[in-house]
Parts: structure tokens; sequence; C-alpha cells
């Protein structure tokens, strides 16, 4: 298996193990780090594992090879198709200067990244998902504007998320800035960037060839809760 492959189990069976809650063929990251969730395989057993973690009302975000599928007892929330890229251009581009000091954004910024992921919504985001590796940030008098960081990780490979600008501060270059600075690290680690999308992003999809990444696969997220009874509606 490629390390790509069914890349949420992966990093919670290899190095974020210590950020993964555990019931039979089911993991699932701490929900005050992210929503994410997987399993081995999506088989009964496995969405019967995932139901134990997420008990009556619980949420979980999965990244499926397929479109879901209704399983009693869940209810899906959204399920829009998914990009995986990988990064293959083998050199980065040139960094422009953003106009603004890049930061390196912490405990202490948590409730700003939280509310800027709110507004842009680029995924699951949580008071916790800076723990996940590097975050960093734009500010403009004062405030925080724009960010990216690294969320999943596993053997050779990290993953480039929660790039986001506030809607006030678009068309100055803040993602690239960002995104690039992130891979440089990524890459001086001997490890390749990765990324996931949505299918009906073209401008972030536009801005991601443009840094060298590729489509590697299409899959689907499906956000689901587990419903109140825990039976099919």
């Amino acid at each position: 298996m490629h390390p790509l492959d069914n890349v949420i189990w992966q990093a919670l069976t290899t190095r974020q193990t210590h950020f993964a809650e555990i019931c039979g063929e089911a993991r699932w990251f701490l929900r005050d780090i992210t929503l994410l969730s997987a399993f081995r395989e999506p088989t009964d057993e496995g969405y019967d594992s995932l139901a134990e973690l997420a008990g009556p009302g619980g949420t979980a975000a999965l990244f499926l090879d397929e479109p879901y599928r209704s399983r009693p007892g869940w209810e899906l929330l959204a399920g829009p198709p998914l990009l995986q890229m990988i990064f293959e251009s083998g050199s980065l581009p040139a960094s422009v200067s953003a106009d603004s000091t890049i930061l390196e954004l912490g405990k202490q910024d948590s409730p700003e990244m939280v509310d800027l992921a709110t507004i842009t919504r680029p995924g699951p985001f949580g008071t916790r998902t800076h723990e996940l590796g590097t975050y960093l940030g734009i500010r403009r008098e004062g405030k925080l504007v724009a960010m990216a960081g690294e969320r999943l990780k596993v053997p050779g490979h990290t993953e480039v998320s929660a790039v986001c600008t506030h809607p006030k501060h678009t068309g100055h270059g803040y993602a690239g800035v960002l995104m690039t600075e992130v891979m440089r690290r990524i890459i001086a680690r001997g490890e390749t960037p990765f990324l996931h999308t949505r299918e009906d992003n073209p401008r972030a999809i536009e801005l991601y060839q443009r840094l060298g990444f590729r489509t590697r696969l299409r899959g689907h997220l499906a956000l689901l809760r587990r419903n109140q009874s825990g039976i099919a509606l």
C-alpha cells in the first residue's frame, strides 16, 4: 500500500498514533484536534467500530475512494468530491514577498485560527489542530488574515492544510507565500508535501498546480453524523 492510500488510517497507525482514539477497526483524531476519522476498510465492521467511537450524535469526517453509500444509523451531512494532490515539481517556485512578515502560530493564536477557519472553511479545524505541525500566518493591523500549516503525517510525506485567507484580504498572494514556506520546511526534512482539496474549487487547484502539485487520486469526503438513536432513519 502506498503511504497516501487510506491516508487518515495510515497517519493514525504510524506517525500520529499519539493523537488517536481507537475502537476495533476504526480510529479517529482527538475531537479537539480535528474530525478526521478512518477505518481499515469501509466494511460493516469498520462502520460499526466507528459508531462505537462516535456514540449518539457524534460526527466523523472520512476520506472514501467511492461516494458514500447510506448506512443504518448515519446521516450524511456533506459528501463533496475530493482530490489528493502530491508535489512532484522537484523544486519550489521562487518565493514572492507578501509585503507582510510570516509568523509561526501556536496555542496563543488558536482562537483566531479557529475563527479564520470558521469563516473560510478550509476543512475540519479544532482548538488543538495547531499541534499537528508547523502553522504559519500573516497578520494585518494585528489581525490574523491568512494561514497555512501541516496536518496529516505518514512515512515520508506531510500534508499541507488549512490554507485560507480572510475574504477581505484576498488578492495579495498570501496563500502562495505561506504554502511555499510550509513546503520548504517539509522538503528540508526529506519529506514530500501533499494536500487535499475539493474538486469544485478551481481557483485553489490552479494555485496548487502552479506550486508543483499534480492530482494523485480522486475520492470523496464524507461528513457523517451518528443518529441520536443509533438506528436508521
